[in-house]
């Protein structure tokens, strides 16, 4: 692709989605927080996610930046390679156990904020967590 946009590069083209009314509503209402119409808004949010999954870029040199291999900064190599540096930690049940613990803390805290928020409950008769539909 060429440094010059031409006419067809910037033209305005419609992308149709369809998302459940209760995300479609924390969209409508964050936009809104940021002053941005719910279409800026959606066009914006999908740029910036899509940053992060961006292999062509260069890595960085800031101090704990991503590089194009590692976009969250946080991947399962560097996790393995931090908790065997740590010691006393070799085998596969005890990797599983320690890499799994993270994952099982923030599960818990994400399930209690999105009941906060009344996104899903708990049933015990359904069985477990449900989306709350309005």
């Amino acid at each position: 692709m060429s440094e010059t946009a031409t006419e067809d590069d910037t033209k305005r083209k419609t992308v149709v989605t369809y998302v459940p009314s209760h995300q479609k509503a924390r969209w409508k209402n964050h936009a809104e927080e940021l002053d941005m119409s719910q279409a800026e808004f959606v066009r914006t949010m999908v740029q910036a996610g899509r940053k992060g999954f961006d292999i062509s870029r260069e890595p960085t040199n800031l101090e704990g930046a991503s590089t194009p291999t590692d976009p969250g900064g946080n991947d399962l190599e560097t996790r393995i390679l931090e908790t065997l540096e740590k010691g006393g930690v070799s085998s596969w049940d005890e990797l599983i156990s320690t890499l799994s613990a993270n994952f099982e803390d923030r599960l818990e805290s994400t399930l209690e904020s999105l009941q906060r928020e009344n996104e899903i409950r708990y049933s015990g008769r359904e069985g477990g967590y449900t989306v709350v539909t309005e």
